[in-house]
């Protein structure tokens, strides 16, 4: 058997930590290989996040409900209020959720002094439809918008009432477009609340219009 020397096993000693320290270089080579790939992919534009591209596909896809008189948080033209022709405004929007049968439109004051004043009812919409022309008659039914019906305001009368808040601050009116799955079996000059319950269970989607108005 050979005896090493001091020298012959200080030699082997350095060689024996050489070749235990290539796994671990190995790995780390490996390691930082990956993370220069991931670089690479970002900044060439890569597959997004799977959440940004959901919230994308939602957004092309929203459902909105729009009208030519105002924008959304603006004032409502005196022309439809009680201070000019008392007139409903035209409406429009966009196709409503895959299975719609019928579509129902609420639109109420929640600022009120008495609590939330109901200014229309309107449902049996044919789903089709994608807007409303301005000054709906103001008839419980409406043969030619598909045979809709119109329901009572809180003023006791049937079809649009336009706004007509006291002196004050804006009050905030609320169109709501609601996408039914099932039609609504309400005869004319039904109240917000049965329309309410005829609906319950049967909404696919909701869509929102608020404009202002102060005297």
């Amino acid at each position: 058997m050979t005896k090493r020397t001091p020298m012959g096993k200080q030699a082997h000693a350095i060689r024996l930590r050489k070749r235990l320290s290539r796994p671990t270089a190995t790995a780390f080579g490996l390691l930082l290989l990956a993370l220069g790939l991931m670089g690479c992919q970002q900044k060439s534009g890569g597959p997004a996040p799977a959440s940004a591209a959901a919230a994308r596909k939602e957004g092309k896809m929203k459902w909105s409900l729009t009208s030519p008189a105002f924008a959304d948080g603006e004032r409502i033209p005196a022309q439809f209020t009680c201070d000019g022709n008392d007139i409903s405004p035209e409406l429009r929007w966009t196709e409503p959720p895959s299975g719609t049968t019928e579509l129902a439109l609420v639109c109420d004051d929640p600022d009120a002094p008495r609590g939330t004043w109901v200014h229309w009812v309107l449902y049996g919409l044919p789903a089709d439809r994608r807007a409303l022309p301005e000054a709906v008659p103001k008839t419980g039914t409406l043969e030619k918008l598909g045979g809709a019906r119109q329901g009572k305001n809180s003023g006791g009368s049937i079809g649009y009432q336009g706004p007509c808040p006291p002196k004050g601050p804006a009050h905030h009116y609320h169109f709501r477009l609601y996408a039914l799955d099932a039609p609504v079996a309400l005869d004319p000059g039904a109240a917000r609340a049965e329309l309410d319950k005829a609906m319950k269970g049967h909404v696919l989607g909701e869509t929102e219009l608020v404009g202002l108005y102060s005297r």
